[in-house]
């Protein structure tokens, strides 16, 4: 089969690898679409995500969708439309045997975080666990339900933050990560949403799925003490800081982006001062399940999605996809 590869920083290649054979308990997919995320950005712009590096060679992909290719037991007919929970949980914890997606010893769908390394999607078929697999609404285009994933993320920011119902809430930035994050707050009933950036297409894509305001951050000023909500999706160290400050008092500052992994500044006496709770997430548990049906019920998500190219435009989609300025999520067409 055909397959995405990147072999390390730069080098990314269209390979030929064995087709996979399921096991029991298994499901082979046909791959349609694999969506670019940051972490498969880091992973060919630098060969590393953070402290993860490429060792071997690597099929990258975690946002997809795809139809069933061959079930063993016979349960999924071929052709069924899915996307994928692209995580293999690990090893249950004490104290949190609810959030399987937290348990030590875990996996994930294109990481170098294994080894040997989790190979990803973007080829033309796949092998996973029959539970990784969620069947889809006959209503539910393959190329908008790649985004069931990282709306999966934002969703599960939400339910950290312990809803947004009736809350004015900030997003901080406005990729793809940040534009689903503001699509779920509204979703989920807050009163006001307002979306940052630096860039102006960002906010413009923001404006179109219908935020309340936006923020140009370095010419707009951002209102101090003023939001119930703050869902920080950049991981920038002066984007934390804002989002302490425009958080009011008592209220939750969520970070969704990944910092750096290494001390940098940021002023954390709002924190104190105005008796702020300051909350990590990671990923999801299972909120992918609700992305899918949100994302039936409104095609309106799809504008978050600017770009498509085909697999032998590989490199291409991500040079796109590293401009923030001129593309949302880029998705690769994987092979028809």
């Amino acid at each position: 089969m055909r397959a995405i590869v990147i072999r390390g920083k730069l080098e990314l290649v269209e390979a030929e690898l064995p087709t996979p054979v399921p096991q029991a308990g298994q499901v082979r997919l046909r791959m349609a679409y694999g969506g670019i995320c940051g972490s498969d950005l880091h992973y060919y712009n630098d060969g590393a995500n953070g402290a993860y590096v490429v060792r071997e060679p690597l099929v990258p992909g975690h946002e997809l969708s795809g139809t069933v290719d061959l079930d063993p037991s016979g349960e999924l007919a071929p052709g069924t439309p899915v996307t994928i929970h692209p995580a293999t949980f690990g090893t249950p914890a004490a104290g949190i045997e609810d959030r399987p997606h937290l348990w030590p010893d875990g996996a994930y769908l294109g990481s170098a975080g294994t080894w040997p390394h989790t190979q990803g999607g973007m080829s033309e078929f796949v092998v996973v666990g029959k539970d990784m697999v969620r069947t889809l609404p006959a209503t539910l285009p393959l190329r908008r339900a790649t985004l069931a994933e990282p709306l999966g993320v934002a969703l599960h920011a939400v339910h950290i933050a312990g809803g947004v119902d009736g809350r004015r809430v900030l997003v901080s930035g406005s990729g793809a990560i940040g534009l689903l994050a503001a699509a779920s707050a509204l979703s989920a009933g807050a009163t006001e949403v307002v979306s940052t950036d630096v860039l102006p297409g960002p906010l413009r894509r923001a404006r179109e799925l219908g935020v309340h305001g936006t923020i140009q951050v370095g010419t707009d000023e951002i209102p101090s003490e003023y939001f119930d909500v703050v869902l920080e999706c950049t991981g920038v160290p002066a984007a934390i800081t804002a989002a302490l400050d425009a958080a009011r008092r008592a209220g939750i500052v969520v970070l969704v982006g990944v910092p750096p992994n290494e001390p940098r500044g940021v002023n954390l006496s709002p924190l104190v001062s105005r008796e702020l709770q300051l909350r990590g997430t990671l990923r999801f548990n299972d909120e992918i399940d609700r992305a899918v049906q949100l994302l039936d019920a409104d095609p309106r998500l799809e504008q978050v999605i600017t770009h498509d190219f085909p697999a032998e435009q590989a490199v291409r989609a991500f040079t796109t996809a590293a401009d923030s300025n001129t593309s949302g999520k880029v998705l690769i067409s994987l092979w028809p």
